[in-house]
């Protein structure tokens, strides 16, 4: 009788493992989904953002910087993508108020954000740049400082006065007191670029790292700290955004230590 109740007794032991092995195989299924909606322990949540197709509008200025950032992040979080729009900062103000689609701003000033404080959320600086001449490649004119801007032989280029970059311009030149009459006022900081590098213009005032990105067309005049002025880069979601998690996330990478190597690897400051 002993030797037939233990037999029973292993009968029923292989019968109950055999009904846990569904109930497991179920249990990994579920994990495998949490994986593919990108939730927690699932391999699109690398840095814990919600995925999203995002857009960004980022002044010219951090056109090269911002593409090598994007790739960073897409690769940081499967199956998100970030789409940018790069134009002056007061093209973007004026597309955020029209009503654009968009998920977040970065400008290259804090005034031009500061104007829109009722269409964005609470925005934080990500990086800081600085002002340079550029110069034909071998510096053709010998320019050597700001005041031989004023040389009226000389063609000079500056961004528009809305223009952060513009701004900044006159703002160090009317500090040395040196009067410029540019032969043009252009839309954005890569416009100016463009100009000196075609050879339209002798000489231009843009960012340090613009300048950086046509080192094979164009020299850099560097202008003496006491001299020059810092152009501070505020980043902020747009309170239109669609994807409001997925657009905080990304603005909150801007300031990691992945993000700042990118932009300081571009010659940004630390903000």
């Amino acid at each position: 009788m002993s030797l037939l109740l233990t037999r029973r007794r292993a009968a029923a032991a292989v019968l109950t493992a055999a009904l846990l092995v569904p109930l497991a195989a179920c249990g990994n299924d579920d994990s495998g989904t949490a994986k593919d909606k990108g939730t927690a322990g699932g391999s699109g949540a690398a840095s814990g953002a919600p995925q999203a197709d995002l857009t960004v509008l980022a002044a010219s200025s951090l056109t090269d910087v911002f593409k090598e950032a994007g790739a960073a992040y897409e690769a940081k979080n499967p199956g998100t993508e970030v789409t940018f729009s790069f134009a002056g900062s007061q093209e973007l103000a004026a597309q955020v108020k029209q009503g654009a689609p968009a998920d977040a701003l970065v400008t290259a000033d804090t005034k031009t954000m500061d104007g829109l404080s009722g269409d964005t959320g609470k925005p934080t600086v990500i990086a800081k740049n600085r002002l340079v001449i550029a110069t034909g490649e071998g510096n053709p004119e010998k320019v050597g400082n700001l005041e031989d801007l004023a040389d009226p032989k000389l063609k000079v280029v500056l961004a528009a006065p809305e223009v952060p970059v513009g701004r900044y311009s006159r703002q160090i030149l009317d500090a040395q007191k040196i009067e410029v009459k540019p032969v043009s006022q252009e839309p954005n900081v890569r416009a100016v670029l463009s100009k000196v590098q075609l050879g339209e213009a002798d000489a231009g005032l843009v960012y340090k790292t613009d300048a950086a990105t046509a080192t094979d067309k164009v020299d850099a005049i560097e202008i003496p700290d006491a001299e020059n002025a810092i152009a501070s880069y505020p980043a902020a979601t747009l309170k239109a955004s669609k994807h409001s998690e997925a657009a905080a996330a990304f603005v909150a990478w801007l300031s990691t230590p992945e993000a700042q190597k990118i932009l300081q690897g571009a010659g940004f400051q630390q903000p």
